[in-house]
């Protein structure tokens, strides 16, 4: 049987300059019957098409914060480094999956960069701009609970997963502040922010703010979320 081949974005290093990747992307799409394939960043477009063409799925990884100008915004003094290249080239390959209804799955700056694309905004820091909010930016190891999150009941996570809390690990200080037009919420922590979108009207579209990857073998509702990714991606 053939095994789906899952295109994940690299991430980049300033300092080295120099692509780089958390093993548990790939491993936790291993584990749940795909093929990963690193995507580089520098490609022009009939490049990044071609490569493309050979994935049955997307996973959008986390990383730099997205340019504001991604969300009509100017940038704040506290927001991160930004990697354009990354920035550009996933906004061509979403555009695209997102019009051939090909599956896509964001983990915390996937979640980011997709609202950012589909016309929602950020905040650009947590701590400045949301009264009242979490930690959410926890030091390692980051396979333990951060913080709950609350599901909602009329959503995929809740039918996947089959509970309305789940206690979440988190390492980010940007957010979903606008959630763009055609999303739905999935879930929310205490202090209000989003932290789950998805998008009814496509194949398989699951965003999540948490990280999956880091404890995908201990926690049966990360396992679930690759496995569900992976079967979406699968060629019939």
């Amino acid at each position: 049987m053939r095994k789906p081949i899952i295109g994940v974005f690299s991430l980049w290093d300033d300092e080295k300059e120099s692509l780089w990747m958390l093993p548990g992307y790939l491993n936790g799409l291993r584990a749940a019957g795909a093929v990963p394939l690193i995507l580089p960043l520098e490609l022009d477009e009939t490049e990044a098409l071609q490569l493309y063409a050979l994935c049955d799925g997307l996973l959008f990884t986390g990383g730099h914060d997205v340019a504001p100008a991604r969300y009509g915004a100017e940038q704040s003094p506290l927001c991160g480094t930004v990697c354009r290249a990354r920035d550009e080239l996933e906004a061509l390959l979403f555009r695209h999956a997102f019009a051939d209804d090909k599956p896509v799955l964001g983990i915390c700056r996937g979640i980011q960069l997709i609202n950012a694309l589909r016309g929602g905004t950020l905040y650009q820091d947590l701590d400045a701009e949301l009264p009242g909010a979490l930690e959410h930016h926890m030091t390692a190891p980051y396979d333990r609970v951060c913080h709950e999150v609350r599901i909602e009941r009329d959503g995929m996570l809740h039918t996947l997963l089959v509970t309305e809390k789940l206690g979440v690990n988190s390492y980010h200080h940007q957010g979903v502040r606008e959630v763009a037009a055609g999303l739905q919420v999935e879930a929310t922590a205490p202090d209000g922010l989003i932290e789950a979108l998805s998008c009814p009207e496509r194949r398989f579209l699951l965003a999540v703010q948490w990280h999956p990857e880091f404890n995908y073998r201990t926690e049966p509702t990360s396992e679930k979320i690759f496995r569900a990714f992976v079967k979406s991606c699968e060629q019939e």
